[in-house]
């Protein structure tokens, strides 16, 4: 007779604990144990929220190194409940520990196969036994998580109509989903209060809508009411606001762009357009993805869209600042280009670019580029990669909740009865026309900052703190992601030779880029070094930019006339007849401006049960190698959170979006 000791984890969330009988099987190389109860009788409440229990099994005889151990609920008394398994701790008799994650949810009349911490490539696992449970997790996954099409030309997403219908360990938490739905319903119940919710009339004063922040400022939204308005700030946001993605220098003025000399010259000092040109000081923001779409019904009222060109010169003080706006792509006497000089036309022209702005980011940079690829990158690694892939256990804490939160977005954002739908100028068909042109235009160096940086040729633009905090995350993900690769992947043929890693790029080629090689996104990997790159690429999507264009829509779009949502009155078609009431009538009326409003706060709200990037609190690596680099990993990132935190003391208003501690390990908002 041999002894083996089970130290069981419960998990520390609402509900985890059990009242049922739970039973282990363990699966030697060569044969496996029976069926052994490990509480029973009195014992069988045993399992308590957060609780550690350790049980010894008695065995007739060692089976030897555990390839894997199985695990049953029987239900005690007929009561019927789950219990939420963290991970199995086993000694064998030869004084050996092995552990095996779990984290998952068991009920009652279920089993699961767990496998050891211990990563393993699909060659070096040659265990038949063990092979053919690693075919058989990814068939079954393969089946459970399906791919769909949610609309032609743009990204599949999970075969999923609720929530409610994933497993239970891709669902929200307890905690994050009482949260999530007690701040949506406070925000519908505060509107409703004030009466504003389906008031359709215009705001009397811009000043008026200060009334609607009680309370609900912060540092960054004081001085986007105080600054919104300014030239300087509407050039500043372009390169730290919520999206920095758009700036690109201009080493030629755009054919339908005819800005001359004599527009700008007041603007220039000594200097000619062309002169600034050359010198690498004029910037454009071209909103070409908008040509020709047409703007939604909001309360059976017609909002419009505009696609602007924005020409911006980086003066020698180091400001960002707007020289001239032209609203629609098509030049022409009844497209004026608009100037600094211009007056209420000028801040008019630059409420039509932030419309605009904000249509181009929660379209293309925020839903498609970081949601919706983040759910390509974990129905992909579900159905391709089993639990004991190096890679699976790499990207499974940048995964969590992400196609929750996507199936809400679907069902109660972007639907025909969704707030975007409902509430903007982007919401219904021309949101499918946007989304299908921006998947378009994806490509793979767009989406690896590094390289989006140099074909922007933002690489020595002064003050540019999304890049700077970026690059930095950046280096810092790819010698993480480099260090624990390695650890597995010896060689090239290693990866090669790693037929599920190749079904994994395989899946994100075609249903996520949908077959098309000109995106430059791989179909298979030959190398190690372009592993690294596209799974630092997939990380940094899902944590970093996430964080970079989500955590900020407060602040930014929590006063309206910095971000509208919809315009009411289209384009002018001559300069000198706009006014302050022109103005106000163009912007969202109130009902407009505060449902958009709840919408961005409620998206830039943070869960209590949130992971910042770097916290891992499932136990899925034993070996000391990738351990070592995630502890390396993790003091980086607070060296690197330490200095931006000092740099900000500094800075008015201060770059916090892509600070370690509020950038979650994954999108989960």
């Amino acid at each position: 007779m041999v002894i083996y000791t089970v130290t069981a984890y419960t998990g520390n969330r609402a509900l985890a604990g059990t009242t049922s009988y739970i039973s282990i099987q363990f699966q030697g190389p060569e044969e496996d144990s029976d069926n052994i109860p490990l509480n029973g009788g009195i014992q069988a409440v045993g399992f308590h929220t957060g609780s550690e229990q350790k049980f010894e099994v008695h065995y007739k005889k060692a089976l030897g190194e555990l390839v894997l151990v199985k695990i049953r609920s029987k239900a005690f008394l007929g009561l019927v409940n789950e219990w939420f398994c963290d991970k199995i701790l086993i000694t064998t008799p030869e004084g050996d520990e092995l552990l095996f994650p779990c984290y998952r949810w068991l009920a009652c009349n279920e089993k699961l196969v767990l496998r050891p911490a211990k990563a393993l490539l699909v060659f070096k696992d040659t265990n038949q036994v063990a092979l053919r449970e690693r075919r058989r997790q990814l068939e079954n996954r393969q089946d459970a998580f399906r791919w769909s099409v949610y609309a032609e030309g743009t990204p599949h997403i999970i075969d999923f109509d609720s929530a409610l219908a994933l497993p239970a360990e891709l669902r929200f938490s307890y905690t994050k989903n009482n949260e999530f739905f007690y701040t949506a319903g406070k925000q519908l119940a505060l509107l409703k209060l004030i009466g504003l919710a389906d008031c359709r009339d215009s705001w009397e004063s811009i000043c008026q809508m200060e009334a609607l922040l009680c309370g609900a400022r912060n540092e960054t939204l004081k001085y986007v009411i105080g600054h919104w308005d300014k030239d300087e700030f509407f050039g500043y946001q372009f390169l730290n606001g919520l999206n920095p993605m758009v700036i690109q220098r201009c080493s030629k003025l755009p054919e339908n762009f005819p800005v001359t000399e004599e527009m700008v010259k007041n603007r220039l000092g000594k200097s000619t357009l062309t002169a600034e040109i050359e010198n690498g000081n004029i910037f454009l923001c071209d909103y070409k993805m908008l040509d020709g779409l047409i703007g939604n019904e909001v309360n059976g009222e017609q909002q419009f869209l505009t696609a602007p060109l924005v020409l911006l010169h980086l003066n020698h003080h180091g400001k960002m600042l707007p020289i001239a706006i032209q609203l629609k792509q098509t030049p022409g006497h009844e497209n004026p280009i608009f100037l600094p000089t211009d007056e209420h036309d000028w801040l008019l022209a630059k409420i039509f670019v932030r419309a605009a702005e904000f249509s181009v980011h929660e379209v293309d940079f925020h839903l498609l580029r970081t949601h919706l690829l983040a759910e390509v990158f974990t129905v992909a690694m579900l159905r391709d990669l089993p639990p004991i892939h190096p890679l699976f256990k790499l990207l499974i804490p940048h995964t969590r909740y992400t196609l929750h939160i996507n199936i809400l977005a679907r069902n109660r954002l972007i639907s025909e009865d969704g707030a975007i739908t409902m509430y903007s100028g982007i919401g219904g068909s021309a949101l499918s026309k946007l989304l299908r042109r921006a998947t378009a235009s994806l490509t793979y160096s767009s989406l690896c900052l590094p390289d989006n940086i140099s074909e922007r040729g933002l690489e020595d633009v002064p003050n540019y703190y999304y890049r700077e905090d970026g690059l930095k995350l950046w280096n810092i993900l790819h010698k993480y992601v480099e260090g624990v690769l390695q650890y597995y992947y010896k060689s090239d043929e290693d990866v090669q030779k790693d037929t599920e890693l190749q079904k994994w790029i395989s899946g994100i080629f075609t249903e996520g880029f949908l077959g098309r090689k000109k995106t430059g996104i791989p179909d298979s990997f030959a190398t190690v070094k372009d592993l690294i790159k596209f799974v630092t690429m997939v990380i940094f999507t899902a944590s970093a930019q996430h964080a970079a264009v989500n955590n900020g829509q407060f602040d930014f779009g929590g006063w309206m006339p910095n971000l509208p949502t919809a315009l009411r009155k289209p384009p002018p078609k001559v300069k000198g007849q706009t006014t302050e009431k022109t103005i106000l009538e163009t912007l969202p009326n109130k009902g407009t401006t505060v449902n958009g409003m709840a919408v961005l706060k409620l998206l830039s709200s943070k869960s209590t049960d949130h992971y910042p990037l770097g916290s891992f609190p499932e136990d899925l690596f034993d070996e000391d190698g990738p351990r070592n680099h995630i502890e390396d990993f993790q003091k980086q990132l607070e060296k690197l959170s330490g200095e931006i935190e000092g740099r900000n003391k500094w800075l008015e208003p201060p770059y916090t979006f892509l600070n370690p501690t509020n950038v979650d390990n994954s999108v989960a908002i």
